[in-house]
């Protein structure tokens, strides 16, 4: 039977004291809706890595009204450079796009129902981080976040790790330190990482309600 966020958050807050008070704090966890294909989400993972908001999204949506209003990995690669360099794609991810495009096309990466629902989180992560642009990192949030996996561990994540020792009041753990960490949380360690984040973020309105309280 599958259980979703909420469901898995209820369970880890009733055997940890840590996860039952931000459950309190903040609630269930709350994602945003699966961003259309999946193909579409990874491309857009592409487009904005190293972009401000804005400018990514100008740029995405160039994009999408050069391919008709969806991103499907055929008409992609019917694209030329120059039609990519127009939309502000940099030579590097129309690069990314294209290899994307490719191994979507001749198998390497599967992104139909059946064909993920056959593959372990490992696994699908090893897959698509062999193409360009998609690292380990923008894999876990496309495992997280698109495909509502739950026992995503994103240790490399620098959110993640300071999260947890403002949590659990430890000093903060390394990637290689965290990783062991999770293990009693599996199989939602996707959960933990969601409050891990907003640990950090009720710490960041805390200092600034703090300096308010002193500069006011």
């Amino acid at each position: 039977m599958s259980i979703s966020y909420a469901g898995a958050a209820r369970l880890l807050a009733g055997r940890d004291p840590v996860i039952a008070r931000l459950h309190e704090e903040v609630g269930a966890p709350r994602l945003r809706p699966p961003l259309g294909s999946h193909f579409d989400a990874l491309a857009r993972a592409i487009v904005y890595q190293q972009l401000a908001g804005s400018a990514a999204a100008a740029i995405h949506g160039r994009l999408l009204a050069c391919l008709g209003g969806g991103a499907e990995p055929e008409r992609l690669l019917e694209l030329s450079d120059a039609q990519l360099r127009s939309v502000g794609l940099s030579a590097a991810k129309a690069a990314s796009l294209r290899d994307l495009a490719s191994k979507v096309l001749d198998g390497t990466i599967g992104l139909e129902r059946a064909e993920l629902d056959r593959e372990g989180d490992d696994e699908l992560i090893a897959r698509l981080s062999s193409v360009r642009g998609i690292g380990k990192w923008t894999a876990e949030m496309f495992l997280m976040f698109q495909l509502r996996r739950l026992d995503v561990w994103p240790t490399g994540d620098l959110g993640v790790r300071r999260g947890y020792g403002l949590a659990w009041n430890v000093p903060r753990p390394s990637a290689r330190e965290l990783d062991p960490l999770g293990d009693s949380y599996r199989p939602y360690r996707s959960v933990v990482a969601w409050y891990c984040w907003r640990a950090v973020e009720r710490c960041a309105r805390d200092d600034r309600s703090t300096e308010s309280a002193v500069t006011g």
